[in-house]
Order: structure tokens, then C-alpha cells, then sequence
């Protein structure tokens, strides 16, 4: 069965704490962002079970910095669920300006499903994907 991906929308206000001595967002802020929105994204989509039963560490962040943000712009990280392949899922986001709809970074991340008591790694079942896609 084709499924789609869900698509989350994170919304940011860029502060003068996120600007660096160059004037614009410091690219260690995108890759906070990037990490805020896929945790908002599996709080507001997965059940309370599900978020009892599985925890996520990053297992790597691959970030293309296309366009600059400044102090005081409205930004939004659209993010959705790529493929998984038994512990490990991917997810990408694009953090964009909606006022003109100018993409400024787009991620492609790689995520591990861990037990949280054990801290062990976990696959990712069925129920759980299907909190984040629809068929198609």
C-alpha cells in the first residue's frame, strides 16, 4: 500500500539570541530547530503509549543552509517521516520563511527507535508509522 507522509508544521520566532557575530541565525540554531521540530512533530502524532514505549536519538543530521534568517523573522520547520528500516527512521524538514515562502535549510536526519528504559535499540512497528502517513 502507497502511503503519504504527514506533514508538521513548527513555528519559530527568530530572537537576537539565535543571531551570530555575522548578522544571521548561527547554523548550530538550525540544527536545534531541526531536533525541536521532530520532537514537537512525535509528541503531537504518537500516542501517550507509544511515547511510554519508545524514545529517539539522532543518529546523524545532514543540513544544506540554502538562505540567511535574521532577527525578528517568522519561520515555520515543515517536517515529515521518510522511510524506516527497523530501528532506524529518516526524517526531513524544511525550515522556511512563510512570508515569502523562501526554503533556508532543508535536513535530512537519521533517527534510532530505543527502548527508554533500556536505552537498547527497538523497531519501529506498524502502529507507530501509521501515526505519522496516510494511504494514498
Amino acid at each position: 500500500m502507497e502511503e503519504k507522509p504527514i506533514v508538521y508544521e513548527y513555528e519559530i520566532d527568530v530572537q537576537a539570541v539565535h543571531i551570530d557575530a555575522n548578522g544571521h541565525v548561527n547554523n548550530v540554531v538550525y540544527v536545534q530547530w531541526i531536533q525541536e521540530a521532530a520532537t514537537a512533530h512525535w509528541s503531537a502524532a504518537a500516542t501517550p503509549e507509544q511515547q511510554e514505549s519508545t524514545a529517539w536519538v539522532v543518529l546523524r543530521h545532514e543540513v544544506d543552509y540554502l538562505k540567511s534568517a535574521f532577527e525578528g523573522d517568522r519561520l515555520v520547520a515543515r517536517t515529515w517521516v521518510g522511510e524506516d528500516k527497523g530501528v532506524r527512521y529518516e526524517r526531513h524538514v524544511e525550515i522556511v520563511r512563510p512570508a515569502d515562502e523562501t526554503v533556508l535549510a532543508r535536513a535530512r536526519s537519521k533517527w534510532c527507535a530505543v527502548d527508554p528504559a533500556s536505552m537498547r535499540p527497538r523497531r519501529v512497528d506498524k502502529a507507530i508509522r501509521a501515526q505519522f502517513v496516510e494511504p494514498v
